[in-house]
């Protein structure tokens, strides 16, 4: 699914997500969904969402 349209995802889902730190390297991050922090629909980028342990990115795949 597309993690750059904000309905594709429900808190408790499984993402890839990479942060901040991580953009240039394109490391990914795999959690659970604790928060949508992205207002709009859709973003070019991803959703930035906050997941369980804490880590906030952008979300890249959805499982």
């Amino acid at each position: 699914m597309d993690g750059n349209i904000r309905k594709n995802i429900k808190a408790g889902s499984q993402v890839d997500i990479v942060e901040k730190q991580n953009q240039r390297t394109g490391i990914l991050t795999k959690g659970i969904v604790q928060d949508i922090l992205t207002k709009s629909q859709t973003h070019p980028h991803g959703i930035k969402v906050r997941l369980e342990d804490g880590k906030v990115g952008r979300v890249k795949k959805i499982y």
